[in-house]
């Protein structure tokens, strides 16, 4: 397929930003898988680097493909993390989550100097929202956290096994799939959501990714995130005059 295509372009080419001796937060997802693979083939090579997986599926694919691994304990700060995200806005803000493992991810990607998104072409978009936020939340508060999405203009959906039954993330937890609609303010919808007790975490990714290395067909481009430029405003500067120190004579 030439999704399959643009995704293993985009995970090859981001596992060559991989220096040797570093510490590796391993994503998760379809395109972070070719990551991980690519990267496998880099240790048979001979790279030394350690990893950090952000979900169970990764930690048993890394070890299939001969990545050593590691834990936050052990290594709490990370050099760079390779993951695949399920929407990019054009300042690489992110919604993750589709694969489930969104706290991990998020946690790994905050611990890291420099976060790599990889995506093929139709993750990029104008603005984030038409893939449903994921908000993973503890399962006592479902009923109260999905009235409060609701007021904010969603519609959750509890995300299923195919036998209907809740699906349950690595920790413990259910997640909720909201459909936003366009989402003209991701800071604030994030800041809502943090502030919702019950919310364990949610998929938007606010100013952590640095790059996005893309799949475009066999090829890949590179995205930097576009910041608003601040104009200076230069302002004279007056200066008082004080007034002068009167000197007894003597």
């Amino acid at each position: 397929m030439a999704n399959d295509a643009e995704k293993e372009a985009a995970g090859g080419a981001a596992a060559k930003l991989v220096r040797d001796g570093d510490v590796v937060g391993l994503g998760t997802g379809s395109t972070a898988y070719f990551a991980v693979v690519a990267l496998g083939e880099r240790v048979k090579a001979g790279l030394k680097i350690i990893g950090i997986p952000t979900s169970v599926q990764t930690a048993d694919l890394a070890r299939a493909v001969g990545i050593p691994l590691t834990t936050l304990d052990e290594h709490p700060e990370i050099d760079i993390t390779i993951d695949g995200a399920d929407e990019v806005d054009p300042k690489l803000n992110l919604i993750k989550g589709g694969g489930g493992a969104l706290l991990r991810e998020k946690v790994v990607a905050s611990a890291s100097k420099k976060m790599v998104v990889v995506a093929d072409s139709r993750k990029i978009v104008p603005a984030l929202g038409k893939f449903p936020l994921p908000v993973e939340v503890i399962a006592f508060a479902r009923t109260v956290i999905e009235r409060k999405i609701v007021a904010l203009g969603a519609s959750p959906k509890l995300r299923t096994k195919p036998d209907g039954s809740p699906f349950v993330t690595d920790n413990g937890n259910q997640i909720l799939d909201c459909s936003f609609g366009k989402i003209t303010d991701p800071a604030v919808l994030a800041q809502e959501l943090n502030s919702t007790p019950g919310v364990v975490e949610h998929g938007l990714f606010i100013g952590l990714a640095k790059l996005a290395i893309v799949g475009r067909g066999n090829s890949v481009s590179e995205l930097q995130a576009k910041h608003a430029r601040r104009k200076r405003v230069q302002t004279k500067h007056v200066r008082t005059k004080r007034p002068r120190r009167q000197t007894k004579r003597r």
